[in-house]
């Protein structure tokens, strides 16, 4: 079983190269992690973008240009576009962000006319977190896609949830459903779905998952505080490999403490796409984002 990102690494690099399409790939952050992460021979990459400005970021930062396939293109939106065209068309197996913002990104995805989308998909964003304060990898969702997820979505992240932890060799992933409290709150929307949750993993709806909900963050991170405030009987609580937040703000708060206050490492991926899209912040370190494009060639299917 993984239990450190590097190792996310290690295993991308046995999988073999994937061909890597980066969407205005022009900002030393992602060319960085690009070119360290074809030194690790993870992709063959393509970045689109403004040649001259990639060209003059390489020399700034000993980057050998060499090797990047470039297509020169100044426009950010025109090279969203061909980045995610390349990898509907099978010419790039994993699609990335560079310096784009988010929406320009997200829109290209969405774009129903790029088929890279399938109608009536569920996108959605699933992130792996690294802290010194916790006993393995924790996987959690959604920080940056759907803003409020209604029931039936919740139950396509537990199954995105499911597969990410499935990559990392976790057969049964424990998912916890988090809400304010442990207790179920009648008019507390996160609090009764969370409880539905897990009556439907308990009967087997869910798929091969151990859900319990509600858990408020302190009861399902901690097991001291699980026994102090005598939730029983729970396997999850203390020991989740999955955290299910309940909307963007809570989980967007956890994600970025995680990376800002908590010395935390990070890997991302979008999810519900034909293929696997990188999508990371601009602000993020090469690091992050070497470590993401693992995850993402990890999850390229067979």
């Amino acid at each position: 079983m993984i239990q450190h990102l590097t190792e996310i690494v290690e295993e991308a690099r046995k999988r073999g190269k994937k061909r890597l399409a980066v969407a205005y790939g022009q900002d030393s952050h992602t060319l960085e992690a690009v070119y360290e992460a074809y030194k690790e021979g993870l992709v063959e990459p393509t970045l689109f973008g403004d040649k001259e400005v990639i060209k003059q970021v390489c020399q700034e930062n000993g980057i050998d240009i060499n090797a990047f396939n470039i297509v020169n293109e100044p426009n950010d939106v025109k090279c969203v576009q061909q980045a995610v065209a390349s990898v509907v068309s099978g010419n790039a197996d994993v699609l990335m962000k560079g310096l784009v913002s988010t929406d320009k990104y997200m829109r290209g995805i969405l774009n129903k006319e790029a088929g890279l989308f399938p109608p009536k998909g569920v996108l959605s964003h699933v992130s792996i977190v690294e802290m010194p304060c916790y006993h393995k990898l924790l996987i959690i969702s959604d920080v940056a896609v759907i803003p409020l997820p209604d029931f039936k979505q919740k139950m396509v992240q537990i199954g995105y949830l499911a597969r990410t932890a499935n990559l990392l060799g976790i057969a049964t992933p424990k998912i916890a459903c988090i809400a304010p409290s442990e207790q179920l709150l009648p008019n507390v929307i996160s609090s009764t779905e969370g409880a539905l949750l897990a009556k439907m993993a308990d009967r087997g709806q869910l798929g091969n998952v151990v859900v319990d909900g509600p858990l408020s963050l302190d009861v399902a991170l901690y097991k001291e505080v699980a026994e102090h405030k005598k939730v029983k009987g729970s396997s999850v609580a203390g020991d989740p490999d999955c955290l299910l937040f309940p909307n963007l703000e809570s989980a967007n708060v956890f994600f970025k403490s995680v990376s800002h206050l908590c010395g935390g490492e990070l890997a991302a991926m979008v999810m519900g796409t034909k293929v696997p899209c990188v999508l990371t912040s601009r602000g993020d370190t090469s690091k992050t984002k070497l470590f993401s494009i693992a995850l993402a060639c990890l999850a390229v299917k067979k």
